[in-house]
């Protein structure tokens, strides 16, 4: 169903409502239909289904099930272990068998009761997936890293731009209130005028995934290999690419941590630069544990692993000509001048957890408008990932236009820029 002929549930639902109650009597409703006692009317529900549910899915769905106004209604997953511990969870949450399982993520989009869909597979089917998902007429949740390379990341923000879904890449630090302060610190001034920002990669290692030693492939309804390795080349089945991130599943650069935490970490930066729809023009290769890029504007982005404050994982470090701030996942900031606060108290909420992120997705769903982290914005952050590990791994310094979206006069390093896809997942 294409986009100009797409009718969401709730629409359908106010609609039909209306029509029925010019021609039929009046009748008694429950309560929790109009939307009283605290329930939500079903005309205000988003029914919500979910592709790919491990562990950090089964954190996120969760979060989603604590909400009042979603309905959670079906899974796709490849392993059968998964598919059945998920309808268990639902099916507890509503007191009901009613959540519906499927192997193939095709048969869950093409139900058209479905609004949205939370998306945490593996980072091989991640912007496969999420492009399939808006082209069927759904909202889209997608955990990250969102894209393997340069192309799918254009590709991505492409397809919502063209559809008119709503897309929020699973980057929660966003949405939590220290992370958010620092950055407007730096877009507003308060520091001066910004010249350095520090990201933290957690590792930079950067190879081309091999294979490993072939094994009996399990029953399909098991699970699905064939599924499971989805648009990323085919290799042997062995049971250790299972689990864990495993970025390509059979071909192409691996993206180390540069893309697994930069995701997070550069993303801020690149909000805090005011670069949601650009990225960093040179990049350097890692000289003493260090990665530097620059944006046109003259800002440096310094990817480094030492040297931060004790403020937990996922750090960034933001300074300007007058000031400089520091946060990580610990809740906490550290700023030059307590004159930064201007008398304001940060809440302070570590551990970094979705429900805010989760929260404004929903809100987006309803109103139409961009969240925080749309494709947009998640394609440019992971773009500047995605250069920073070609300089990586070709070990030489990079510039790249982000308009035209090219190393210019680099075939080498262009080549990089996307991986052959198996049929028919092409996108």
């Amino acid at each position: 169903m294409g986009v100009g002929s797409y009718v969401s549930r709730r629409k359908f639902l106010r609609w039909t409502a209306g029509a029925a109650g010019a021609v039929a009597a009046p009748q008694l409703v429950p309560a929790s239909a109009l939307g009283k006692d605290g329930a939500v009317a079903p005309s205000d529900r988003i029914t919500l289904g979910a592709i790919g549910i491990g562990n950090r899915g089964a954190y996120v769905l969760n979060c989603f099930l604590n909400e009042p106004d979603v309905r959670f209604v079906a899974v796709a997953e490849v392993k059968k272990a998964r598919r059945e511990a998920v309808k268990k969870m639902a099916d507890a949450k509503y007191g009901n068998d009613e959540c519906k399982t499927y192997r193939d993520l095709r048969e869950l989009l093409a139900r058209p009761d479905i609004d949205a869909v939370l998306i945490a597979t593996g980072p091989n089917w991640h912007a496969t997936a999420a492009i399939m998902a808006a082209e069927a007429g759904k909202d889209v949740y997608c955990e990250k890293p969102c894209t393997k390379n340069i192309s799918q990341s254009l590709a991505l923000a492409a397809a919502f731009r063209r559809t008119a879904r709503v897309f929020q890449a699973g980057t929660q630090r966003r949405n939590l209130p220290h992370f958010e302060f620092a950055v407007q610190l730096a877009r507003t001034g308060k520091l001066g005028k910004l010249h350095t920002m520090y990201a933290h990669p957690n590792g930079m290692a950067t190879v081309q995934s091999g294979w490993e030693p072939a094994e009996p492939e399990p029953d399909k309804d098991d699970v699905d290999w064939d599924l499971y390795l989805g648009p990323a080349a085919w290799r042997p089945f062995n049971k250790k690419l299972l689990n864990g991130f495993h970025f390509e599943k059979g071909g192409g650069l691996v993206g180390g941590g540069i893309l697994e935490w930069g995701s997070h970490c550069v993303d801020l930066c690149q909000w805090a630069n005011d670069a949601d729809h650009t990225a960093p023009v040179e990049y350097n290769p890692p000289e003493d544990g260090i990665i530097t890029a620059r944006y046109a504007n003259g800002v440096k982005l310094i990817v480094r692993e030492k040297d931060w404050l004790p403020l937990g994982s996922c750090p960034v470090r933001f300074e300007g000509e007058t000031g400089w701030v520091e946060a990580g996942d610990s809740g906490k900031l550290v700023l030059s001048s307590p004159a930064l606060l201007a008398g304001r108290k940060v809440a302070e909420i570590g551990g970094y957890p979705a429900t805010f992120h989760v929260r404004e997705f929903l809100d987006c769903v309803k109103t139409r408008a961009k969240p925080k982290a749309n494709a947009d914005v998640a394609c440019y952050a992971h773009i500047a990932c995605h250069a920073a590990n070609i300089a990586c791994f070709l070990g030489r310094k990079l510039t790249y236009d982000p308009v035209k979206n090219e190393f210019p006069g680099d075939e080498e390093a262009n080549r990089l820029r996307s991986e052959a896809l198996r049929e028919p997942w092409r996108i």
